[in-house]
C-alpha cells in the first residue's frame, strides 16, 4: 500500500490486489483504510522513484521495439508492427517480454491487440494475452465503461442510464451517445473497439534503419559481442546501400541481462556505408569510454542503428574495375575526424566558423567539428591586396599607451609590453559601433579601428574606444590582433 498527502490529508495512491479485495479503494482517505484493516502497511508514495522505474522498463522495452511510449503514471505502450518475427512471434514475444521484466523484478499486466487503446483497454481492465487481428471488438465489448478512463462523472452517468459495458455502447447509435456524453466518448470507444486506430508517441526517435538480434542464453564474451556488431553493421551498410544512402550518425545498442542499457553514438564527418570503417570507431569508442562497457550477468539482445544519413551514391569504377574515390584527400580527412570524435567526443573536436556580423569579437569562432552550423562567406578582397582584419585577435584586446598627433586621428607611436613602436603608416579608421540588440555585448562603447605599421615592417591592429569630446570617459587605445 501506498500514501500520499492529497488536499491537507493522507489518502491511498497505490494498492495491491488483496487490498482491493478487502475493499479499499484509491484515494480513500488513510485513517478510513486503517479502520477498516487495522494491520495496514502503508509507505510513503515517491511519485519520482516511479518515474525512474517506469524510464527504466522503457528503455529495457526498447529491446524489443524502438517505438515505446509511456501510457500514464504506471504503464507503456509498445508498438511491436513488423517485430514480433524476430522473437520467433506474437506468443513468444509476450512470453520473452514477461520473462525479462521478471527476472529483474517486475509483475507485468501485458495485452496485445490491434490498436493501442485496446491493448490498453485489455490490460488494465480486462483479460490479458493475444487479441487475434480483427477480433478487438469481440474482446473489448465485455470490458467495463471505466475502461474509457474518463472522469468519474462520465462513469455515473454512463451507469444511470444502464451503460456498464463497451457493448452496450457499441449498440448504440454514435449520434445519440455523442449527443448526450460527448464526442471523447464516442473517439475512445471506436479506437478500443478496433474500429479507428492512431499511432503513439514514442519517447526516442525511432532511427532510420536498424538490425538487432536476441540470444537465447545471455552472451558474456565482448569479443563475441564484437563480432555480432561487426555482422549487424553489415546489415545496415547493406540496407543503406540499396536506399544510395549514407549513415552519418550510428547508435549500438546494448540491453543487459539484469535490466541495464548502455548506448554509444558514434558520428562521421561524412556519409558512409563501410562496415569496416565504422567497426574502428566503434572499438575507439569503447577504449575512450570512462565506463567500461561491461557484460555483468550478459547482454540479452544488441541493435546497431542508423540514426541519421544522408544520400550517397555510388562509387565510380574504373575501366580497371577499381573504385576510383573522387576525392582522396576529403575522404581521408573524414576518416581521420571520426576516428578523433570517437576517441575525444564530439564537443572536443571543432572546426573554426565565420559568423555574419561586423563586430570582430563575434565575426569569428569554433563549433563541434560535426555540428549542422555553416560559416558565413569570408568578406571579398583584392587579389595581392593586404588583409582588412588580422586572422587572430586577442581575447581581451590589450591595453597599449598611444600618443596621437590630433586628437581622433591614427597613433604616431604607441608602447606595447614595454616596447615602443614609431608608426610608420597607417590605415583608418574603420568605426565598428555596438550591437545593441544583441543581449550580454561585450562592446559597450564604438570604437575606431587602424591598420598600422612600425619602421621594422610590423603590422598590428589597434583601436581607440571612445572619444575625446565625450567628456564622460576618457578614450583608450587596445591592440587587438597581429598581421601576419
Amino acid at each position: 500500500m501506498l500514501a500520499e498527502r492529497q488536499g491537507g490529508s493522507l489518502r491511498l495512491a497505490a494498492l495491491d490486489g488483496r487490498a482491493a479485495r478487502l475493499g479499499l479503494s484509491l484515494g480513500m482517505p488513510l485513517a478510513d483504510a486503517r479502520a477498516a484493516v487495522p494491520r495496514l502497511m502503508v509507505a510513503k508514495h515517491d511519485r519520482e522513484a516511479d518515474a525512474r522505474a517506469l524510464h527504466r522498463l522503457a528503455e529495457i522495452c526498447d529491446a524489443f521495439t524502438p517505438l515505446v511510449a509511456r501510457d500514464g503514471e504506471a504503464g507503456l505502450l509498445l508498438d511491436v508492427t513488423g517485430c514480433a518475427h524476430l522473437l520467433g512471434g506474437e506468443d513468444e514475444l509476450c512470453a520473452v517480454v514477461q520473462r525479462r521484466l521478471g527476472r529483474i523484478g517486475f509483475g507485468v499486466k501485458l495485452a496485445l491487440a490491434g490498436t493501442p487503446d485496446a491493448a490498453r483497454a485489455l490490460a488494465r481492465f480486462g483479460p490479458t494475452g493475444i487479441v487475434r487481428s480483427g477480433e478487438d471488438e469481440a474482446a473489448t465489448r465485455g470490458l467495463p465503461v471505466s475502461a474509457f478512463d474518463m472522469a468519474t462523472e462520465t462513469t455515473l452517468a454512463l451507469a444511470r442510464a444502464g451503460l456498464h459495458t463497451l457493448g452496450d455502447l457499441a449498440d448504440r447509435p454514435s449520434q445519440v451517445l455523442t449527443a448526450r456524453f460527448g464526442g471523447e466518448l464516442v473517439t475512445r470507444l471506436n479506437r478500443i473497439l478496433g474500429r479507428e486506430d492512431i499511432r503513439i508517441t514514442p519517447l526516442r526517435e525511432p532511427p532510420e534503419c536498424m538490425a538487432e538480434r536476441h540470444f537465447p542464453e545471455p552472451l558474456m564474451l565482448m569479443e563475441s559481442l564484437l563480432g555480432v556488431l561487426e555482422r549487424l553493421a553489415g546489415d545496415i551498410t547493406g540496407a543503406l546501400e540499396r536506399r544510395a544512402a549514407g549513415g552519418r550518425v550510428f547508435e549500438g545498442s546494448f540491453f543487459r541481462a539484469d535490466g541495464k542499457v548502455r548506448r554509444l553514438t558514434i558520428e562521421t564527418a561524412l556519409a558512409t556505408r563501410d562496415p569496416k570503417s565504422l567497426m574502428r570507431l566503434i572499438r575507439l569508442k569503447m577504449e575512450a569510454l570512462s565506463d567500461p562497457l561491461d557484460p555483468g550477468f550478459g547482454f540479452d539482445a544488441v541493435r546497431f542503428a542508423v540514426v541519421r544519413s544522408e544520400p550517397l551514391a555510388e562509387r565510380q569504377t574504373g575501366l580497371d574495375n577499381e573504385h576510383k574515390e573522387p576525392v582522396e584527400n576529403e575522404r581521408a580527412v573524414a576518416e581521420l575526424v571520426g576516428r578523433l570524435v570517437a576517441r575525444f567526443g564530439s564537443e572536443n573536436v571543432r572546426r573554426f566558423v565565420a559568423r555574419d556580423t561586423h563586430d570582430p569579437v563575434r565575426a569569428g569562432g569554433s563549433v563541434p567539428v560535426l555540428s549542422d552550423v555553416t560559416s558565413a562567406p569570408l568578406p571579398e578582397s583584392e587579389l595581392g591586396s593586404a588583409p582588412a582584419r588580422p586572422l587572430t585577435l586577442f581575447e581581451p584586446p590589450q591595453l597599449i599607451e598611444a600618443l596621437a598627433e590630433v586628437p581622433d586621428g591614427p597613433p604616431l607611436r604607441f608602447r606595447w609590453r614595454r616596447v615602443l613602436h614609431e608608426v610608420a603608416r597607417a590605415e583608418g579608421p574603420e568605426r565598428i559601433a555596438p550591437e545593441w540588440w544583441r543581449e550580454g555585448n561585450r562592446a559597450p562603447v564604438t570604437r575606431d579601428y587602424y591598420r598600422v605599421e612600425n619602421a621594422e615592417g610590423h603590422r598590428f591592429w589597434v583601436f581607440r574606444e571612445g572619444f575625446y569630446e565625450d567628456s564622460t570617459m576618457r578614450p583608450r587605445w587596445f591592440l587587438h590582433g597581429l598581421f601576419a
